[in-house]
Parts: C-alpha cells; structure tokens; sequence
C-alpha cells in the first residue's frame, strides 16, 4: 500500500515539472511574480521586421531585455495609478487612432495593390511626355533689354559666352557655370524660353532678346540629341510608390467627401 502511494506521488511530481516546464517555455520571464508571455518578444520583433531592420541573434537578446523591462516599468506605473489620469486617456485615444487608421490605410493598399500592367501604363504615358529630343543649352539673364542686347552685339565680335554669363547673368544657378543648363527637355523650361530654344540649332545663339518672367535671356544652345530615359525596371519602384500614393490619396479623398460633417 506504503508502495502504490510512492508511486502516485512521484507520478504527480511528474506531472507537474511537465506543467512547469511548459508554462516556462510559453513565458520570456517571470518578474515580480507576473509571468510575462513570449509572444511579447515575438510582437516586438514583428515590428522591427516590419521596419526593415533583420533580427539578429545579438538582437533578441536586447528585446529580451527590453520587454522585461517594459514589464518593470509597466508594474511600476500600475502602482502608482498612472493609467487613471486624464492625459494618459487622452494619449492612449491618440494612439488608438492612429493604429486603426494605419491598418485601415494598410488593408487598402493590400486589397488594391499596383499592378504591373499599371506601372506600365504610368511609364508610357511618362516616356511619351518626355521623349523627343533633349537640348544642351546656356543662358545669360539680365534684367533690362538693353542690357540683352549688348551682350548679343558683344558675343558677335570676340566676347566669350561662358565669361559673360558668369559676370552678368543673373541666374545664380547657372550663372557660376558660364549659363550651362545641362541636358533638359525643352518643356521643362518657361514657354518663351522654350519657344525661342526651339528656334536654335547647334551652336546657335538667339538673336534678339528673349523676354520672360524673370527678365530677359540671350541663348545658346551647344548640342541637341534623342531624350535618354531611364529604362522601365530601373524607375520602376519610385514608380510604384507614386502610384500607391495616389491610389491611398483618393481613397481618403473619397471618405471625406461621403463623410457627413455637421
């Protein structure tokens, strides 16, 4: 009898090191007598994945720590009846906001993703904006006709562009460079200038002054040549992000309008 009640006894030992252990394996730690649940370690390093950072051994470590302490702090705060004041409340309605919109806006763009048949469609309409030819082109900026004009009398002589356009012109962008504005497309530039520009072959200088917004401009344009654009799959992910924001845009855009505001 003294035998069978060994042998009950050490069964429900055994059973409860099983129980112990288990309840261990499920909790990261036990602080203050509170078990504190591993799947807290594993929330926090969702986030950091998400976040595009890799979870290194040397880092779950530090999360370890950092959720234990969490625990400390969080303890400490209950004692002392932090959650009951008002601008806890109000901080903690914030955060619940901006969560459930931040998944809201998550959901959408996960429901109506950007697909490649849009991207493509987005870059065509790009390439067919911007292609045609590109120009090379110098400017001098000045503020008074006259000003305009003896510069180009001075160019038909012996004058030197480039030197010129660094001691007049009144573009500071430019002007420092001897008026070089590099390789653009024409439509990129204010429809006089790009009216006159038009006009110019290579090496070619404006005869007359070209007025603007921002005064008048003497124009030489130094070579012309078939736009470079960047081909599909290297623009293809600033693309997509622009596309998704769009896309993100008019969904709230649309909330709002069928929002009744009183």
């Amino acid at each position: 009898m003294l035998a069978k009640k060994l042998l009950l006894a050490a069964a429900v030992a055994s059973l409860l090191s099983v129980g112990a252990q288990g309840a261990l394996a499920q909790n990261l730690a036990i602080v203050n007598g509170k078990a504190v649940p591993k799947t807290r370690l594993d929330a926090l390093a969702q986030q950091v994945a998400k976040a595009g950072r890799p979870v290194t051994p040397d880092m779950e470590g530090q999360m370890r720590e950092e959720v234990i302490a969490r625990e400390i702090f969080m303890q400490e705060a209950e004692k002392q009846g932090v959650a009951a004041s008002d601008d806890f409340k109000a901080q903690m309605e914030l955060a619940r906001q901006t969560l459930m919109i931040r998944e809201l806006f998550a959901s959408y763009q996960k429901k109506n993703p950007v697909t490649d048949a849009d991207l493509k469609t987005e870059y065509d309409k790009f390439a067919a904006a911007n292609g045609g030819k590109e120009y090379k082109a110098r400017h001098i900026l000045v503020e008074k006709e006259s000003e305009a004009l003896a510069i180009i009398a001075s160019l038909k002589k012996t004058g030197k562009f480039e030197d010129i356009a660094k001691k007049q012109s009144k573009d500071p962008g430019s002007g420092a460079k001897g008026g070089d504005l590099d390789w653009a497309n024409p439509a990129s530039y204010v429809p006089e200038f790009t009216e006159a520009l038009l006009k110019l072959s290579k090496g070619q200088t404006t005869d007359t002054p070209v007025k603007s917004q921002f005064g008048y401009h003497v124009i030489r344009v130094d070579d012309i040549r078939s736009a470079q654009l960047p081909a599909f799959d290297e623009v293809k992910p600033q693309i997509a992000q622009q596309m998704q924001q769009q896309k993100l845009t008019a969904f709230q855009e649309d909330l709002r309008k069928k929002a009744k505001i009183e």
